[in-house]
């Protein structure tokens, strides 16, 4: 063989490309140079691929050996591309067979010794080589469980640079090492809190359970000690399960943010980032490999600021765009990665700085201007993405409250269950499933379109400008999420009155 090939898998953001690895020897000065636009952890693949072959009993040959890295275009960065490139160095040399390296991803970084190491984003590597129609995929013993969460594809977890020499037909001893090891995850499922724990909330639950219904985001305001935080911690708790695909892209997120991963959640992540959090680590990024940020890890469940009006006004407007369009871009110099933003948003903010403003029995010192101020972070253009504002009264009495009358998750998740298989019956044949993804152009003008009486509080609305077009939509679709609890064939009246309420306070 003149030219040996085998390969790895480039990830940017969730989406991986395979790479071809060629490896050339020729008769020239002896020198070990990688090519195919790498970026320094690549760069210093150089020594760790030199000393693991020694130290495995593979040694290089003293020539000229050129490693490509193909597409070449395509940038390339981590240590994931060790093993590749040491397989096919030393494929010629010790005659490793070439339909079995042809056929095979290889995916570890290698250390001195020889073993192979975990690297992060596994999961969505082994997804990606799957995808591109290969049969088989090494990693790294401790990875092992991880990658095998992927389906029709073989995985074979090695502990050594000499193991995969010899899966491939080299005659080499294989030395009895132990495996690197990783800590190991707590594979229990996350322990949600249920909805009977809330008392004296009757209104806040019913938003709650309408928001999960839908799919809608959330707004919470009220004084501090009223149970804001309570009501978002449970809102995971009422959603049904993740499917299959849903699970399989958490999971893969949280692979690429460098959690081990064994098993698939089916319970839908809750992301509560401090009010001191950055933009990129809202959003994401990083100078040279571009980590997903908090938005990402929470697609497929729960956004939770809590102190919104302590976040920083230009953090908050980064959500705009991804509460839009359900993914989000990070751009960086010659690269760009997409990561997934299909996350339900719930904030959570105080009246004031002091929390007590409007607050019956309670004193507020706060001058005009830093309310406005403190309110002001949440600007028009992201509140009138929100589709629920609530506002969260002081419980008044703690005891009195009879437990059998609170509703609980079970209950709740029955209840949005249910709605949700209503609205996925109406949108048979369209390529949404929840209210809240439904376009305003097919709810105005599609086969459900209300009847001019039943939206003309909604027509007014829009009129006197307490409603921009944008809103107007966001009403329309939680109207429908409000019918489908009420089991209504069609909008009604009411629906859209309580929707009107529920957005902007709107008595119709």
């Amino acid at each position: 063989m003149s030219v040996v090939r085998t390969w790895a898998v480039a990830l940017v953001g969730l989406e991986g490309t395979p790479v071809e690895v060629e490896a050339d020897l020729s008769k020239q000065t002896p020198e070990f140079r990688i090519i195919g636009l790498g970026d320094r952890a690549l760069g210093e693949a150089v020594q760790r691929v030199t000393n693991a072959c020694a130290n495995s009993g593979l040694e290089l040959s003293r020539r000229r050996l050129t490693v490509n890295l193909s597409p070449a275009s395509l940038p390339k960065h981590g240590s994931g591309f060790d093993l590749a490139i040491a397989v096919a160095a030393i494929a010629e040399e010790f005659r490793l067979e070439e339909r079995s390296l042809a056929r095979t991803v290889h995916l570890a970084e290698l250390g001195l010794d020889g073993r192979l190491r975990p690297v992060s984003g596994v999961l969505p590597a082994v997804a990606a080589a799957a995808r591109a129609g290969f049969s088989r995929i090494v990693v790294p013993h401790a990875a092992a469980a991880e990658a095998g969460l992927v389906p029709g594809i073989e995985v074979v977890g090695a502990v050594s640079l000499a193991e995969v020499a010899r899966l491939h037909g080299a005659e080499v001893a294989v030395p009895d090492c132990a495996p690197v090891a990783v800590p190991v995850p707590d594979v229990s499922e996350p322990e949600v809190p249920d909805l009977a724990d809330v008392v004296g909330q009757p209104d806040a639950v019913a938003a709650l359970v309408t928001a999960a219904a839908g799919g809608h985001h959330l707004l919470l305001s009220g004084p501090p000690g009223a149970g804001k935080t309570m009501l978002a911690q449970r809102l995971p708790g009422i959603l049904p399960p993740l499917d299959e695909q849903a699970a399989l892209v958490a999971a893969c997120v949280r692979s690429l943010s460098g959690t081990p991963v064994t098993t698939l959640s089916r319970v839908p992540p809750l992301e509560a980032p401090h009010h001191s959090a950055t933009m990129a680590a809202l959003v994401g990024g990083g100078s040279r490999v571009i980590r997903p940020g908090a938005i990402a890890r929470a697609s497929e469940g729960v956004l939770f600021l809590d102190e919104a009006g302590e976040f920083a006004a230009s953090v908050l407007d980064a959500l705009r765009q991804p509460l839009e369009r359900g993914w989000i871009d990070i751009h960086r110099s010659g690269v760009s990665a997409r990561y997934p933003a299909r996350f339900q948003l719930v904030l959570a903010t105080n009246p004031c700085p002091c929390g007590n403003y409007g607050v019956r029995g309670a004193s507020c010192e706060c001058p005009p201007m830093a309310i406005r101020r403190y309110l002001g972070r949440l600007s028009g253009p992201l509140r009138d993405r929100i589709d629920i504002e609530l506002q969260v009264r002081p419980v008044s009495r703690a005891g009195g409250h009879d437990p059998a009358e609170r509703m609980s998750s079970a209950a709740a998740r029955a209840q949005v269950g249910a709605a949700r298989d209503r609205a996925a019956e109406r949108l048979r044949g369209t390529p949404w499933q929840r209210n809240a993804e439904v376009p305003g152009s097919w709810l105005r003008d599609g086969p459900h379109a209300p009847p001019l009486p039943v939206r003309r509080p909604l027509d007014a609305a829009l009129e006197r400008g307490a409603l921009t077009l944008r809103g107007y939509d966001r009403v329309l679709r939680l109207a429908w999420t409000l019918a489908d609890l009420a089991r209504h064939d069609r909008l009604e009246a009411s629906d859209i009155g309580r929707a009107l309420f529920l957005k902007k306070g709107i008595a119709p």
